[in-house]
């Protein structure tokens, strides 16, 4: 069966209190947007106290194009994910030159040739590597990768697939676009960079690697008609945020019907689910995750702790709250990945974890 064998993820160069994020979002949308003051309580009620950035605040006060900041997203996408596969190699034993596989993963920057192509060439990994660069996935991108990595690891035994998931919306910041959506989207997101390493089950690992978690199933699922529920809209100033107040509700909604029925495939039900690895989009869908469920908050302590030190940082939020679990939070049995994102879509993965 695969396995999770190594994840690690990146803290930025700039890290911002959330009360500097809000004085610097007064700056930008008071006066421009109806009713801005009331408003600006998002940054309170978010419950998150950092923000990791991978430029000062000044960068966003300056005008600049599409080309600029996209150049800038492939400049440090490059660095930190290049960065963050050495960790996970590291941690894990194997050596740059046995990865077979490189799934990439963003949605908050464009590339021809993509990202990874300046990965492989910076780390020199094998000429012949499958690659598989996927776009426009947002939240949903973290468990998808890992899913697409089980498909791989499955018809390939041998494998050893490295997933990268780089988000930095910061770059695609609009300081002209004094949208709602906006100001909200500048109360919570924040750029993330990590990696995971997953084997199939032909190759023995170098490491002792404790815990072990074995990838056994993964689904997704879209949503007909909520296309505009999240997303980007393509303008010649860049990336426009779109993002529905009722995501949230769409949560709340549809998630538990959807998690019943992936688990009752596995023979499962909620409650022998031990370790909840979700995406925490943000403080509302926390909530909507433990009133869904019907679950004690506490199995998304960790969720809460990577939003308030970090923010959401898209598809690669889950992962940094995956290597929390790995570090410090698991529990012996099985474990759910969960995300949701443009589409509107959903996203889950099914691990088995015990301890070596």
């Amino acid at each position: 069966m695969p396995e999770i064998i190594s994840v690690s993820r990146t803290d930025m160069p700039y890290k911002f209190a959330q009360s500097e994020m809000k004085k610097f979002a007064e700056g930008i949308f008071n006066g421009k947007v109806p009713d801005a003051e009331r408003l600006m309580s998002v940054f309170e009620n978010s419950e998150i106290d950092e923000r990791n950035l991978c430029v000062p605040l000044e960068y966003f006060k300056e005008s600049k194009s599409f080309a600029e900041r996209n150049n800038d997203y492939l400049k440090f996408t490059v660095e930190f994910s290049v960065k963050a596969i050495k960790e996970c190699l590291l941690k894990s034993g194997f050596s740059s030159d046995e990865i077979t596989d490189i799934i990439f993963i963003s949605s908050t920057g464009i590339s021809t040739p993509s990202p990874d192509a300046f990965i492989i060439n910076e780390l020199k990994l094998n000429k012949n590597i499958n690659r598989y660069p996927l776009w426009g996935l947002g939240c949903a991108g973290g468990v998808a990768g890992i899913a697409k990595a089980k498909v791989i690891t499955e018809s390939n035994p041998n494998a050893l697939v490295v997933l990268v998931t780089s988000e930095l919306c910061s770059l695609t910041f609009l300081n002209d676009d004094y949208s709602k959506s906006n100001l909200v989207a500048t109360s919570l997101f924040s750029d993330g960079v990590a990696a995971v390493l997953i084997k199939g089950d032909g190759l023995n690992s170098p490491k002792g690697i404790d815990p072990k978690i074995e990838i056994k199933d993964a689904m997704s699922r879209i949503y007909y008609d909520s296309i505009d529920v999240m997303g980007w809209e393509v303008t010649d100033a860049g990336l426009k945020v779109i993002f529905s107040r009722d995501i949230p509700l769409i949560v709340e909604d549809k998630l538990r019907p959807d998690i019943e029925i992936f688990l009752k495939r596995n023979d499962l039900k909620t409650d022998d689910i031990k370790n909840y690895v979700t995406h925490p989009g943000g403080i509302k869908v926390i909530e909507a995750y433990i009133k869904s469920l019907d679950i004690d908050p506490s199995f998304l302590i960790i969720q809460k702790s990577v939003l308030r030190k970090y923010g959401n940082m898209s598809s690669a939020t889950v992962i940094y709250v995956l290597e929390q679990f790995i570090s410090s939070g698991f529990k012996d049995g099985f474990g759910l990945m969960t995300s949701l994102g443009p589409g509107f879509s959903s996203e889950m993965v099914l691990l088995n974890i015990q301890s070596n």
